[in-house]
Order: structure tokens, then C-alpha cells, then sequence
């Protein structure tokens, strides 16, 4: 069941109000074409970049953008224009990314999956062969089987999709899309053929948005039932979820913490949902896989308090979890259940501020030793070559509440979950979906998205060569983002699930890759002490884009791959 989103100045996300234009009058809509109300529209969702490239049947659209308020950013290919506006929606609260037919849409599959599966709202717009080209069916360029192919395709991995085929309801249309990624915090299709851009309609048929209320009876059953159970209980814990930050519910977790007293953790996909140095924050529970002394507060518990959280197989620690239902409180945008009890018609966003407005009083625990704490001094060894932990703990010294740390699939996001990230910095991956070759591209999205804040993205080796040529697009823009690349010639997660040479990759000189691209700077290191200098350089670079090629070894991998590769190999 989506929900409306709560406004949140404190994490970024533009505060809007689903389904109602700014326009206040039908005569104010009145000579816009079809393809200028949609630039007005996505304007309105606070949208002010549209990542994509062109070609063919989407030109005519996109010289109206280039033209628009909105600001274009061509990238290299098409998954990383997906890529770009997914970690945009994640830090702005929606995204748009547009390309052509055929070859561009389906090239960003891939993408719009991830954003899917994980809860991003991108607006997808590619443009199609005109209406009245198909006529006689003729064999157009980019087609593949039936007109209707790739509206087909997008209709499986998006919450609704569209082709704007009639001028008497395209503006509907069109309203109906945005304010469903609105709601549903999930990407959409529309598809425009190019002969319906420039159309004013002559009839307008309005929209009518759905409103979302809460049965104030299942609300108030469901409040004294969380309630009772809390009060009841011995060793309660909430277990924070990605929704809360989608739907920016993260204020209210915090109150619900702190006016009651209860330890929250977080799940490797919300990492950083709250803050990490928060007193009431205990860390990120994985099952088997995470801190032992996490694991054993979250299980130990007799109310597991889950809220907006997606309970995927990284999450419970490739199914080594132990969670009870029979103690638990589960609410997300779906769902709502306490315990074997299900409450229908209930919004996340009304249950949790209802149940802060409730103030339950809950039994005290001795909380495990935070994230900050457990991580103990670091004691640079300049001269000792650098390893993966050692330098995500390096990193974990210079981050402060304007970075955003964007972590590729591998062990640059399973190292990375060893980070203490404070106040309102980001923390970004695909920590579900996992498709390799997110992190450079979503670099460039959140850049974009907030250009007041410093981007660091970790990638490996493997997942660069994917899309780390979307570093050109980087420097055309002079975006000072720093770019640390794991080298250990090949795909190191997959090493330790199942070994062999086809986890080999061709090594590429990277440090020389900005000499290449026409832009930034680039670092070879080996050591800690060259990395400490690097670092420190890089992020003080405002010039422009920096790349730190990181020699590490092959066999070199953190205490979380370890664990995970572990359970995984059981699996293979």
C-alpha cells in the first residue's frame, strides 16, 4: 500500500505535493504542447535534471529539454543514465532519465530493475517511432517483433506503464505516471512517439488523484496492540528499513528511539537511515554475518520492531537470520503485522507517528558497543602495504556530514558496511539488486543532485571496467568526485564463492585514465601511507574529478566478504 511522503529537510529530499501541478487552472495548461506539460510536470516533482542520450525518435523531445529549465546530462551509455538518475531519485526523491527507442530503452533493463527492486522513483521517457509511421506495420529501425516490444518489457519491471497515444488524455497520462512513482517510491515507462511531442491537445480530461487514508480503526487497534507489546516485553529493538528513508520517515524513527529508549539497527540496504554515532544506534544486523554482538542483541530480542524494512538474503545474512514472527512488529508500505495479526489499510507513515504520539514506554537494555567505538583508533602504517579494511578505516577518518559514500557490489559495499557514517551523510548501493558497475555512474547522479556535498565512490576493479568510462561525462562537468578503485585484477567476491580464471580481468592502467578522459587526477598507491596522502589530496580537490587506483591483493578481502562468501559457496 504506498503512501504519501513525509517531508524531510534534513536528507535531502524535495518536500511536494503528489498529484496536484502547479498550475492552478485548466486555461494555465492551455497551449502547452504534449511534450511541454511533461517538462512542467516533472519540474513540479521537484525534478531539475534528466540524465539519458539521444538518438532518433526521442531528438525532437530532447531539443525541447535542452531548451527547457531543466538541465540535460548526456552520458556515456545507456545503463549509466539509468544508474545516474537511480542514486539522484534516492538522494533528491525522484529521477527522470529519457532515451530513444529500442536500442536506448532496452539497454536500461538492467537499471530500472535495480531502481525496482530497491525502491528508487525513476521516470523513464523514451521516445518511439511516430503513430502515423506505423502504418502499413513497416520494418522501422530499433523495432523488435511488435510495436508494443518494449512497453511489454517495462510493464514487468516498473509500477505502471504507459504509451501516450491519445491527446485527449495524454496530460492524465501523464500525472497518473509521476504520481505513481510518487507513492510508490518505484520507477515508470512512458513511452512518446515522436509525433505526439509537439501536439496541443484540444480536450483535457484532469486527473484524479488516489487518496491514501488509514482506517482509523485498524490504526487504533493496531497502535494498542504495538503498544501493548512493547510495554510487555523485555528486549525490544527496532530494526530500521530502507522505506523510512524513501519515504522520509527518518525523523520519526529517531523520536520513536529516543521517547521510548530503543536500540536501533539498521539493514546493509538503509545503512545510514540514521544516523551511525546516534547513541541509540547499535549498528547493521546481517544474521551470522554481521557484528556477533549485534546479532545476539537483535535475536536475544522478545520484539523486533521492523520498520520499512525489505528482509531480502543479504539483509538476513544469506538466510542465517533468526527472527521470530511471533515477536515481531512488522510495518512496511505493504504490510502490516503484528506478530500472526495483520492490519489492513494501514499507511507506514500514520502507524509510526501514531506510535511516537503513543510514547511507549519501553524496558532498558545494555546496548553493544557502537559502530564508532567498536571501530577503535586508527594508527596510520604508512610504509605497510594497504588492505581493504585498512582502507575503509582510513576513509571512515575523513568522512563528516557533507560526504556521500557510494559503494559498488563486491567488497567495496561489504567493506564499506564497517563505515561509521554521521549526521546527514548518504550512504548508497546496490545493496540488493547487487548489479555490478552502479557506483561510477550513481558518482555522477548524486553530484548532480546535490552539488554542495562531496561524492566518494569505492569500486572495484571488475565493476569499473563496466561503467567507469561514465568518468568522461564526470570531467565534461568538473565534478570534484573522488573515485577509489579496489585493484586486484578480477572479481574478488566471486574468488572466494567459486575460484578460477574466469575471475580474471585484463589489469587497465587507471591512474592514467584522467590524461585519457582530458580532466582530473589520478593516484597510484600501495601503501597506507600513499593512500593517506592521496585521500587527503583528493578530497580537498575542488578542480575537479580524482581517481586512486589502490593496489590490493588478490587474496585480500574484509571480514564481511569473508562471512558472506562463506554462506554463499555453500549455495554454488
Amino acid at each position: 500500500m504506498p503512501i504519501s511522503l513525509g517531508s524531510s529537510l534534513d536528507n535531502g529530499l524535495v518536500p511536494i505535493t503528489p498529484g496536484r501541478p502547479s498550475i492552478d487552472t485548466e486555461q494555465s495548461v492551455t497551449g502547452l504542447s504534449i511534450g511541454q506539460y511533461l517538462i512542467r510536470r516533472l519540474s513540479d516533482y521537484g525534478i531539475r535534471h534528466v540524465f539519458g542520450l539521444p538518438g532518433d525518435y526521442v531528438l525532437s523531445f530532447y531539443s525541447m529539454l535542452e531548451h527547457s529549465p531543466l538541465d540535460l546530462v548526456n552520458c556515456t551509455r545507456e545503463d549509466c543514465a539509468g544508474y545516474a538518475a537511480d542514486a539522484y531519485a534516492r538522494v533528491n526523491g525522484m529521477g527522470a532519465v529519457c532515451v530513444t527507442y529500442g536500442v536506448g530503452g532496452l539497454s536500461l533493463a538492467n537499471s530500472i530493475a535495480g531502481a525496482y527492486a530497491e525502491m528508487s522513483p525513476v521516470v523513464l521517457i523514451s521516445g518511439a517511432p511516430g503513430l502515423r509511421e506505423r502504418i502499413n506495420n513497416p520494418l522501422l529501425h530499433h523495432r523488435v517483433r511488435e510495436w508494443h516490444t518494449q512497453l511489454d518489457v517495462f510493464d514487468k519491471i516498473c509500477a505502471a506503464s504507459l504509451e501516450i497515444a491519445d491527446p485527449v488524455t495524454a496530460f492524465r497520462d501523464i500525472d497518473f505516471l509521476l504520481d505513481t512513482a510518487h507513492r510508490t517510491k518505484r520507477p515508470v515507462y512512458l513511452e512518446l512517439p515522436r509525433d505526439m511531442v509537439t501536439i496541443v491537445p484540444e480536450q483535457i480530461r484532469p486527473y484524479a488523484c488516489p487518496q491514501q487514508m488509514s482506517d482509523p480503526d485498524a490504526l487504533a487497534e493496531a497502535i494498542h496492540e504495538a503498544v501493548l507489546r512493547i510495554e510487555q516485553a523485555k528486549k525490544p529493538v527496532i530494526i530500521a528499513g530502507i522505506e523510512l528513508h524513501r519515504y522520509g520517515l527518518q525523523a520519526e524513527v529517531v523520536a520513536l528511539a529516543e521517547a521510548s529508549k530503543i536500540a536501533v539497527a539498521a539493514t546493509l540496504l538503509a545503512k545510514s537511515v540514521v544516523s551511525e554515532v546516534h547513541p541509540l544506534y547499535i549498528g547493521l544486523y546481517e544474521g551470522a554475518l554481521g557484528r556477533e554482538e549485534v546479532t545476539r542483541f537483535v535475536e536475544d530480542s522478545d520484539c523486533v520492531i521492523l520498520l520499512g524494512t525489505l528482509l531480502t538474503d543479504l539483509d538476513l545474512g544469506i538466510f542465517t537470520a533468526k527472527l521470530d514472527a511471533s515477536k515481531s512488529i512488522f510495518a512496511t508500505s505493504d504490510e502490516l503485522r503484528i506478530s500472526h495479526h495483520y492490519f489492513h489499510h494501514v499507511l507506514l507513515a500514520d502507524f509510526l507517528r501514531a506510535l511516537v504520539a503513543a510514547k511507549p514506554r519501553a524496558a532498558k537494555r545494555t546496548l553493544p558497543t557502537s559502530p564508532a567505538v567498536a571501530a577503535g583508533p586508527f594508527t596510520l602504517a604508512p610504509d605497510q602495504p594497504i588492505t581493504t579494511t585498512r582502507l575503509v578505516r582510513r576513509l571512515n577518518e575523513s568522512l563528516d556530514d557533507r560526504t556521500i559514500v557510494i559503494a559498488d557490489v563486491g567488497d567495496a559495499l561489504f567493506a564499506s558496511s564497517e563505515l561509521v557514517v554521521r549526521g546527514q551523510t548518504e550512504f548508497i548501493a546496490p545493496a540488493y539488486y547487487t548489479s555490478m558497475g552502479f557506483a561510477v555512474p550513481a558518482a555522477l547522479g548524486a553530484q548532480t543532485a546535490r552539488p554542495n556535498l562531496k561524492v566518494v565512490a569505492l569500486v572495484g576493479d571488475g565493476a569499473f571496467q563496466m561503467t567507469g568510462m561514465e568518468l568522461s561525462t564526470i570531467v565534461r562537468r568538473k565534478l570534484p568526485i573522488t573515485v577509489i578503485v579496489l585493484d586486484n585484477k578480477g572479481y574478488g567476491t566471486e574468488r572466494i564463492i567459486l575460484d578460477g580464471s574466469f575471475n580474471d580481468i585484463n589489469p587497465w592502467e587507471y591512474q592514467l585514465l584522467p590524461q585519457v578522459l582530458g580532466g582530473g587526477t589520478g593516484y597510484e598507491v600501495r601503501t597506507e601511507g600513499e593512500f593517506d596522502q592521496a585521500l587527503e589530496k583528493s578530497l580537498a580537490d575542488t578542480s575537479g574529478m580524482s581517481l586512486i587506483r589502490v593496489h590490493i591483493g588478490l587474496n585480500d578481502r574484509s571480514t564481511t566478504l569473508e562471512r558472506i562468501g562463506q554462506g554463499l559457496a555453500r549455495k554454488v
